[in-house]
């Protein structure tokens, strides 16, 4: 079986379009030959027939196939729509050197987006940091989705401001927005509002209260950014959305780092259990399929 691509594997190309249905099309190879095949990527045009129903539309073609009664979906009863919600503050460009957690984000959004085309699901894209900053339509269209990718493309391309995040305001704002039940996919590292994730508990909340489903990837540099692993010298660390600059070695700040982090991210776990939020942790060093994969399963339950 092929080796899933990771973010190192990847980073040599520069076509989105190319690298996004690479991934998507090595993704279903892949999930074909796993234990995993019993999700169909298709999705497209049967369910189980449920007893006492019409017999209509039921597709007798595959009954004699396999014996069992499926019935023809049509498209106003399978298409999802899903809105992509992409985090680009500055800590997203972390680490610098390879914009990390920002690239990762957008190939997975922009396979998550080329998956939903190929499914004929409709997606909407939402990029922010203390605001929205873009927000598309949410379509289906083949046409659509090559304008996704080209923003997609450009967003990587963009310096970063020197702006706070701001995710609660902007989960409020697009939970207010969304007509229709919908699923909501959120990348981002969750950053910058650590001291009062009280107002991001309370914008997920929101979400689930206008009956949305909802995937947060949480995204990290797990060596560095959670397990605090750096050579012991002297380091200065600069905060990429204030500018503030620290000086000191790992060892004065590594404890107490790795038990605020830590304590956090089991607060968001925990909030988003309670609130039947699916909370994926990424590590950008990992495959992209881990994502691809959370997404199936997700959308199995939103159908």
């Amino acid at each position: 079986m092929k080796k899933p691509l990771t973010l190192a594997d990847i980073q040599k190309f520069e076509n989105m379009e190319f690298l996004a249905k690479q991934l998507v099309e090595g993704f279903i190879t892949g999930l074909h030959q796993s234990p995993y095949h019993g999700f169909s990527v298709e999705f497209s045009e049967h369910r189980l027939y449920n007893s006492g129903e019409s017999t209509r539309h039921i597709d007798w073609k595959v009954f004699a196939r396999t014996d069992k009664l499926f019935v023809k979906r049509f498209e106003e009863e399978t298409n999802l729509r899903c809105h992509i919600l992409l985090d680009v503050s500055p800590s997203m460009y972390y680490p610098v050197e390879s914009r990390g957690k920002l690239t990762f984000s957008v190939l997975c959004a922009a396979a998550l987006a080329t998956l939903l085309r190929k499914q004929r699901d409709a997606v909407g894209l939402v990029t922010f940091a203390d605001t929205v900053r873009q927000q598309t339509p949410v379509r289906s269209t083949a046409s659509h989705l090559h304008t996704l990718l080209l923003l997609l493309q450009k967003q990587l391309e963009e310096a970063p401001s020197r702006t706070k995040t701001d995710v609660a305001s902007v989960i409020h704002q697009i939970a207010q927005q969304i007509p229709k039940r919908s699923l909501v996919v959120i990348f981002s590292d969750m950053l910058g509002q650590h001291e009062n994730s009280d107002a991001i508990f309370a914008a997920l909340q929101h979400l689930k209260h206008q009956k949305h489903e909802v995937l947060i990837f949480h995204v990290m540099d797990r060596r560095t950014e959670e397990e605090f692993d750096f050579a012991e010298r002297p380091y200065v660390f600069v905060d990429v959305e204030t500018g503030q600059e620290l000086k000191l070695q790992p060892s004065q700040v590594k404890a107490h780092y790795q038990h605020a982090v830590s304590n956090y991210k089991r607060e968001l776990e925990l909030k988003c259990g309670q609130y039947k939020i699916d909370f994926v942790p990424v590590d950008i060093s990992e495959p992209f399929d881990k994502v691809l994969y959370s997404y199936l399963v997700k959308r199995a339950k939103v159908r």
